[in-house]
């Protein structure tokens, strides 16, 4: 026989022999994997799944690990990384012991970088003491500002004068912002004489209206007026307060709109006094409770720097 031929008996021996060897080996690159395992390796296991999981005293999030490294030196970006032991790695959920419901205030931070609170939110010393322990010292020192995070009363005021046919405004406020908002609602339009006008000025002219702009004394006040007055070229004065579109004429409905503008936005009728007898200004105060406005993170808090805040600089004392 040739060298190319084999007896069937050979041909078998050699193929189980092969067959044996190779399972051999596979049994042994297993035990060295299973060995090994993946839980050490947590950054791979994430890098196959894209998101991470997470199981904070019951209750799971999913994010991304890009936003549990928003601060290096955090224990949640130390987690990701294996070096943060008491996060264990569990059917491929990081598991917490620690209060889920104020997680999600730690996660909204790292998320938005601001630090915003529910209304009614009271647990400031709890959120406080979560974000030192994920060592976010940066929001823990937003959480120490009180001042900042405790709701505001905010006061507004308005000046109701009828003089004959005329009705002057003035709007107060201790919130420019408020104040400014308020007027880019109200527009104020005059009718120029020069043509025939209307004995019932309750029903729009015609001719257009021109608009005018508000008188702003300071930031926290403007001034406006409705009416007829026929002493200067301005006939009539007509006010529409958005999203109301409608044109009137008449004072005390001028008045009347601009009340239930406010209680929509919020505010509460509080006292009603007359400042000057003589003259009989009608004053009309409103207070509403605002909530405060999101913290942002200054960006100087942010990477290295984070450890020379106030919050860690105190835990490193603790």
């Amino acid at each position: 026989p040739g060298l190319l031929s084999s007896s069937p008996r050979q041909q078998t021996y050699t193929n189980t022999k092969s067959l044996s060897e190779f399972c051999f080996w596979l049994r042994v690159v297993s035990f060295c994997y299973t060995s090994v395992g993946l839980s050490s390796f947590p950054e791979e296991k994430m890098s196959h799944q894209g998101v991470v999981i997470l199981n904070v005293g019951g209750l799971k999030f999913t994010t991304w690990p890009s936003t549990l490294q928003q601060f290096p030196e955090s224990r949640l970006a130390k987690m990701l990384n294996g070096r943060d032991q008491e996060f264990q790695l569990v059917n491929g959920e990081f598991f917490v012991d620690r209060d889920g419901v104020l997680f999600n205030y730690i996660l909204d931070f790292l998320r938005t970088l601001q630090l915003s609170l529910p209304s009614g939110f009271t647990d400031h010393q709890r959120l406080q003491r979560e974000a030192n322990f994920y060592e976010l010292y940066s929001m823990a020192d937003l959480l120490s500002q009180e001042s900042l995070l405790k709701p505001k009363v905010e006061i507004l005021e308005i000046r109701f004068l009828i003089q004959e046919t005329q009705a002057f405004f003035r709007v107060f406020g201790s919130c420019s912002l408020t104040i400014d908002k308020l007027a880019e609602r109200v527009t104020v339009f005059a009718e120029q004489l020069g043509g025939p006008t209307w004995n019932n000025h309750n029903i729009p002219p015609q001719k257009p209206l021109v608009p005018l702009p508000l008188e702003r004394p300071s930031h926290h006040d403007f001034i406006f007026q409705c009416g007829t007055d026929y002493s200067d070229r301005l006939g009539a004065r007509y006010v529409s307060i958005k999203p109301d579109y409608r044109k009137l004429i008449n004072g005390t409905n001028v008045l009347g709109l601009l009340v239930d503008a406010l209680l929509k936005e919020g505010f509460h009728l509080v006292s009603t006094r007359t400042v000057s007898a003589e003259e009989k200004i009608e004053c009309y105060c409103f207070e509403r409770t605002r909530q405060p406005d999101a913290l942002p993170l200054a960006q100087a808090l942010r990477g290295p720097a984070e450890p020379h805040t106030k919050a860690a600089q105190m835990h490193k004392q603790k």
